[in-house]
């Protein structure tokens, strides 16, 4: 099978859990694996953290660590009876008032005082991912008072969104600092901030993770309408942060299924060209929960993915809780690599005409433009602290593998979540200039990776730890 560019991310839970499905998580695919903080103890994630870095170091993998934080989801109290039916046409009221446990077809409780300075009588709320849709009559100090237009059935704790967005709630909430906290202590590659309205959000959370000692990445999950209303909010979120998530269940629900398609696609074009990471999420395959194949439509979901360049494509529920986590891992590896087929995911458009802003980017897209058109070259070489460069490189379409040489573990995991990118562990410093492409070389020709008579792209930058970065591009030719 050839070799994989597209990076996949699994949810961990109860369905996988256990040495023997995360160990098989990751020999069927496994590049990223997410911890999902709205379930679980910090014991819990704890013991995730130790379970995948040793069945990780077992299997000579980097597998990169995420965090995902629970954010401020507006939610439903609980039901008397669990659940209930609600009717169209029927009232339903969702109060502040009223006692959390006790509701029934008529009213409910709600964990967020503030909706009812967030919502007017006309506006659409939406239940359970949009399966339950109220229309608001009129709101009172204590109270929304609404009008059920699509019935269905309700259970305990179910979200709530507003059509075309405006919930105000702060991004991230007490509970989020809490996990903030464990995050760091345990050591995550990533933390995923849910529900950002804007780029302020996004430096908030970082300067929290800052100062809880970590230095993860920042992905923010781009979920409210407010964050796609235009490219000016969009460019926002995305320069604030490292990468973004396109997490379309929220997303689907506040802005409406008939644009996510076209505003998926606008995510990740942006993304990209400001050279940031992009993962697409949310019931990618959401059938293989019950069943041990996908659908076509889901083949197709995640083959599109791939087609736009996404870095990576994301499992949820079908591997946390599904009855087939490992089957879904390795269906999604094979989709990933059959859409990989298509000429046009290796074929270039490169910035002509773009001013290039810094020494790091100029060399890395000079690499890019190299190796897509001299057919000698088969792979490119980046020697690099933070990542940075291959990240770079990874924007532009190829097919030529990109190996990162780092002589940190961080940065080992960290580019499991790169498109193209595959880490090396390397140690410039321990070894002599002059001897250092060659070295390169012997590594990848080890491990089968070059032959006799094939070139490679070595970028480097000439003083190690300098604020410079990647300066230099060499060709270099196996003998």
């Amino acid at each position: 099978m050839a070799q994989r560019r597209t990076k996949i991310v699994a949810t961990l839970g109860p369905a996988s859990s256990s040495d023997a499905v995360i160990e098989q998580l990751i020999l069927a695919g496994m590049d990223v694996a997410r911890l999902n903080f709205s379930h679980g103890t910090a014991h819990d994630h704890r013991e995730r953290v130790r379970q995948l870095r040793a069945l990780a170091q077992k299997h000579g993998r980097y597998i990169a660590i995420m965090g995902d934080l629970q954010g401020p989801k507006i939610r439903i109290a609980r039901f008397c009876n669990k659940a209930i039916t609600l009717k169209a046409g029927e009232p339903f009221t969702l109060s502040n008032a009223h006692p959390p446990q006790q509701g029934d077809e008529r009213i409910v409780g709600i964990d967020y005082p503030s909706l009812v300075h967030d919502c007017a009588p006309g506006d659409e709320l939406l239940l359970d991912d949009g399966k339950v849709i109220l229309r608001v009559q009129s709101v009172d100090a204590q109270a929304v008072h609404t009008v059920v237009e699509q019935g269905g059935p309700l259970s305990d704790n179910k979200g709530i969104n507003r059509r075309g967005g405006g919930i105000s709630a702060d991004s991230l909430t007490d509970k989020d600092h809490a996990d903030i906290t464990t995050m760091a202590e345990i050591g995550v590659d990533y933390v995923a901030v849910s529900f950002p309205r804007y780029g302020r959000d996004i430096h908030q959370a970082r300067k929290l993770v800052r100062e809880a000692g970590s230095q993860a990445w920042i992905i923010a999950k781009i979920e409210r309408a407010e964050a796609v209303a235009d490219d000016e909010a969009l460019d926002d979120l995305i320069h604030a942060s490292d990468g973004v998530m396109v997490a379309r269940g929220d997303l689907g629900v506040e802005v409406g299924d008939a644009r996510l398609a076209g505003i998926q696609k606008r995510i990740i074009l942006h993304a990209r060209t400001h050279n940031k990471l992009v993962i697409t999420a949310t019931q990618m395959m959401e059938s293989m929960v019950h069943s041990p194949v996908p659908t076509r439509a889901e083949v197709s979901d995640v083959a599109n993915a791939v087609l736009d360049y996404t870095d990576a494509v994301m499992l949820s529920a079908e591997s946390a809780s599904g009855q087939y986590p490992v089957e879904a891992v390795a269906a999604m590896a094979r989709i990933c690599v059959g859409a990989e087929q298509e000429p046009g995911t290796t074929r270039s458009q490169h910035r002509v005409g773009e001013v290039f802003g810094r020494c790091d980017e100029t060399i890395a897209l000079s690499a890019m433009y190299a190796a897509n058109h001299f057919p000698g070259v088969k792979a490119i070489i980046s020697l690099t602290e933070s990542g940075h460069t291959p990240l770079i490189m990874s924007r532009i379409r190829s097919g030529v593998p990109i190996y990162c040489y780092t002589r940190h573990a961080a940065t080992q995991r960290r580019v499991a979540l790169f498109r193209g990118v595959y880490a090396m562990p390397f140690d410039p410093a321990a070894m002599p200039a002059a001897q250092l492409g060659n070295l390169a070389l012997a590594a990848l020709k080890d491990k089968k990776l070059i032959q006799p008579g094939d070139w490679a792209i070595l970028t480097r930058g000439r003083v190690l730890d300098s604020d410079i970065g990647t300066d230099s591009m060499t060709l270099i030719q196996l003998d």
